[in-house]
């Protein structure tokens, strides 16, 4: 059994991600299945349920006030329309309902409206995550009084490339979020975003912050730059795909008991390239059709993939597994109905 460690170095973690492809693949495959179902994927939908006007400069977003991408702004979501929505993705196999909000962090007056939106969601049967920006440690204590069960606060990238990346918001206001998360008793989901022009030590030194974390994430979701008309990284070079899936099988790896999701980015992800991230040790996805404000694949096509893969929806606590796997084979079956799910991280 592969240990559980928090004492990684750079230059292991490098060592790692420049092994020969073949040799890395089989050690992130061997200690996936030490761990986890090999042929399961966790399965969440993803909603925005407040979008644009995000007062941070991270280059890569076009939720950023600062950039001109497009973006319609939209306020906060009515509770009654957010559950709504969390009904329609539990009826087509999520056991997840995840809610993300561009702000620097959630005012005092928005908690009501929040605490109410994860009661509701609870009380569907689904797992609750919320992403809302950085939060004190009296909000973080709120969030899970109301019974959320993740928060997401990514890190993005290393703290040497981070600087490049944005300056509205410091490397430690995340570490800080990420330990009011973790101290208030909820589930922490943290991982970061590569092709934004890192170097590989940059990669491994962001999987090292999150490695060695006092406990590591339990969901450790690996992002893909999806380039977007009107921010900074508009043209940056594409990340070799090799690179990306080299990414995946060390954060399985350093992190053997995390769900590492594929997260942004599938929508530019052909079915080979998505089947070696679920081989490297990629065990979550989100499905439907957009990432918060990007393009994610439509939720048929997860579908048919999971069905050429022989891949399963993961059993989760309070969600029967085979009244999951029915709503997916259903779904399967009626292709010429689009599932549609709408959120705009």
């Amino acid at each position: 059994m592969s240990a559980i460690r928090n004492d990684w170095t750079i230059e292991e973690v490098q060592n790692l991600l420049q092994l020969p492809f073949n040799d890395l693949m089989f050690k992130a495959q061997s200690v996936h299945r030490e761990h986890f179902h090999p042929n399961e994927v966790q399965v969440s939908t993803l909603l925005s349920i407040k979008t644009g006007a995000c007062p941070e400069d991270c280059k890569y977003c076009p939720q950023s006030a600062h950039y001109h991408t497009g973006l319609d702004r939209e306020r906060l979501m009515a509770v009654e329309s957010v559950l709504q929505e969390a009904q329609a993705a539990k009826d087509k196999g999520a056991s997840r309902f995840c809610m993300g909000a561009a702000w620097r962090n959630p005012k005092d007056r928005d908690m009501p409206y929040i605490m109410e939106m994860i009661k509701g969601v609870k009380e569907l049967g689904l797992e609750s995550c919320m992403t809302l920006g950085m939060l004190s440690a009296e909000q973080a204590k709120l969030l899970q009084q109301a019974g959320l069960d993740y928060y997401n606060h990514n890190l993005d990238t290393s703290p040497e490339f981070y600087g490049d990346i944005i300056t509205t918001r410091t490397y430690q206001d995340r570490i800080d979020t990420l330990t009011n998360v973790r101290d208030a008793g909820m589930k922490v989901c943290a991982g970061g975003i590569v092709g934004m022009g890192e170097s590989v030590k940059d990669r491994a030194s962001l999987l090292v912050q999150l490695a060695n974390l006092p406990k590591h994430p339990e969901s450790v979701p690996i992002n893909m730059l999806v380039k977007v008309e009107g921010t900074p990284f508009a043209k940056l070079e594409d990340l070799d795909n090799f690179e990306f899936v080299r990414t995946v099988a060390v954060a399985r790896i350093l992190m053997p008991q995390s769900h590492v999701r594929l997260s942004a980015g599938r929508e530019d992800m052909n079915d080979e390239m998505q089947a070696l991230c679920f081989l490297a040790g990629a065990n979550s996805i989100f499905y439907g059709e957009k990432l918060l404000t990007t393009a994610n694949p439509e939720a048929d096509a997860d579908l048919r993939l999971f069905e050429r893969l022989g891949i399963t929806p993961e059993q989760t606590d309070g969600y029967d597994d085979e009244v999951h796997t029915a709503v997916i084979e259903d779904a399967i079956a009626e292709q010429e109905q689009p599932v549609r799910f709408y959120d705009a991280s």
